[in-house]
């Protein structure tokens, strides 16, 4: 029975791997953010905050750049475009605390918020297929 569960679950992540990386080749610009994402999230996961306080600038950019992107038609529903919104908005806070020095456990916070909106996105596209 355990057997059983592990394979199921295996396949579902698989299926997810694959979704994902079917909307990161039809809308680049999500897939540009991912990639500053992982640098950053990553390694503040293991208590390291120096690539997020150094580069939040640029993931606040890449954030804009989802919303001022070619969309594809797809993924235009209200619901993404709600969250890539509000990945904008928590991305630019983010930058902010990093701009004011606030604390780590508040920037950890913030990025953590952030990461999950873009899992969000990420769900929601591949529920559009």
């Amino acid at each position: 029975m355990k057997m059983k569960s592990f394979a199921i679950l295996l396949f579902v992540l698989a299926v997810n791997a694959v979704n994902a990386q079917s909307t990161f080749d039809k809308w680049p610009a999500i897939k540009a953010f991912h990639e500053v994402m992982s640098q950053t999230f990553h390694p503040a996961e293991e208590g390291n905050l120096e690539p997020i306080k150094s580069r939040s600038e640029e993931l606040m950019n890449k954030a804009a750049n989802v919303l001022k992107s070619d969309i594809p038609a797809e993924y235009k529903t209200p619901k993404i475009l709600a969250s890539a919104e509000k990945l904008q908005m928590k991305s630019k806070a983010l930058h902010k605390m990093v701009q004011a020095k606030a604390s780590d456990a508040e920037i950890t916070k913030s990025l953590t918020e952030l990461h999950d909106v873009f899992h969000e996105i990420v769900g929601l596209c591949s529920e559009q297929k």
